[in-house]
């Protein structure tokens, strides 16, 4: 970390710690980015976006290390300190990967210059007193039926979640209308998280491929695009959604080859 910014964060925490409590609660409650830096982080002008945006809906196509576990972690921690009574699911293909999220969001937890009083602490899960609760969810869609009032749901790795899973906590956000992030590396053209990148309406979105890391040199990536295939490197760091490997025709082709126009020809529908 750069020296001017250590510097920055020391003469923060020291006002801080001049604020009386309620007056600091209020104060990174209303900034997000401020806690940020209060927390260490150094954001992106992406991750600053989003942040401080609090869009309702968010989509974030991403190289892998950009840092988006990062962002939504602290957004995740944001919520549980400053809104009383708020619940946060973390959702991932794996329950292993929802935990890494939530393991995130615990050491963020630890840089807060005070103490956070807690109800609930354990591997998978955290509440704060006064404020609100942060859980990892399973990845089976028959497993995490049975939450109500989200206030934000992060779905990590969104393009390998199952299309059941992520219809099965869609309406946990109805009653108080929460806020989804949805968050992955590029994958095969095919499954929600293409279908809301390509086409959901009232999205903000956030493409950040392994050019726009500053943390990654020109080198590391000329060195991983020598060595692996080229549809594996514009998937997993160009934000390239690729064609299904285990399908015989191309998408493109197959909804290309749809005639709305012709009738079936034993009735119904097509």
């Amino acid at each position: 970390m750069p020296s001017a910014y250590r510097a920055q964060l020391d003469a923060l925490d020291s006002e801080i710690k001049a604020l009386r409590p309620r007056e600091r609660t209020e104060h990174f409650a209303a900034d997000p980015v401020a806690f940020a830096k209060l927390v260490g982080l150094e954001l992106d002008e992406w991750q600053h976006r989003v942040v401080a945006g609090k869009q309702p809906r968010t989509i974030l196509l991403t190289s892998r290390q950009a840092g988006k576990s990062t962002t939504a972690a602290l957004i995740a921690l944001h919520e549980a300190l400053f809104s009383p009574g708020s619940l946060t699911l973390l959702v991932s293909p794996s329950l292993r990967q929802s935990s890494e999220l939530f393991r995130k969001v615990s050491e963020l937890r630890q840089a807060v210059p005070w103490r956070v009083p807690l109800t609930e602490d354990n591997r998978l899960s955290m509440a704060v007193r006064g404020g609100g609760r942060v859980v990892s969810l399973p990845s089976s869609e028959s497993t995490v039926r049975g939450y109500s009032g989200v206030t934000l749901l992060v779905e990590d790795e969104a393009a390998r979640v199952d299309d059941a899973l992520h219809l099965a906590v869609l309406p946990m956000l109805a009653v108080r209308r929460g806020r989804l992030i949805l968050m992955s590396s590029a994958w095969a053209r095919r499954g929600h998280f293409f279908e809301t990148w390509e086409n959901g309406a009232n999205w903000h979105r956030e493409k950040v491929t392994v050019y726009d890391v500053p943390r990654i040199s020109p080198e590391w990536i000329e060195e991983q695009k020598a060595t692996m295939p080229r549809s594996w490197f514009d998937s997993e760091y160009a934000c390239v959604f690729v064609e299904p490997e285990d399908s015989v025709f191309a998408p493109a082709d197959v909804y290309g080859a749809l005639d709305e126009s012709i009738q079936p020809l034993f009735g119904g529908s097509h």
